[in-house]
């Protein structure tokens, strides 16, 4: 079961234990304070996409959200489009990769990385 940090009820991330696990694994082998950050911006096949990258730096409206030693940070515009939705990391035969169950997504593409609502 997915769990996630913050206080604005319905306005949550939830974070899978194998998204989490993945997170703090990366993290670790950064400097310390690092988490990692989720953003949407317009643009990709379906109109918004999803970003990640690690980072140090807070911003006034960002929301943190933490499992198991993994902390995920969302601005509060980009969690508009994220509330909600599941960070879940998945490895089968085609590969390694971070996924986004978001159900505010209206459609995505088929490579999963846009969405439309």
């Amino acid at each position: 079961m997915a769990d996630g940090g913050g206080a604005e009820g319905a306005k949550e991330l939830l974070i899978s234990a194998s998204a989490a696990r993945r997170v703090a694994k990366i993290a670790a082998a950064e400097p310390a304070g690092t988490f990692l950050r989720i953003s949407v911006s317009g643009g990709g096949c379906s109109g918004f996409q999803y970003n990640f990258a690690l980072e140090q730096s807070r911003n006034d409206d960002d929301r943190s959200f933490a499992r198991d030693g993994a902390e995920i940070v969302v601005d509060e515009t980009s969690l508009e489009l994220l509330a909600g939705a599941e960070l879940d990391f998945v490895e089968d035969l085609s590969g390694a990769f971070f996924q986004m169950r978001n159900p505010n997504a209206a459609s995505s593409c088929g490579c999963g990385n846009s969405f439309s609502v």
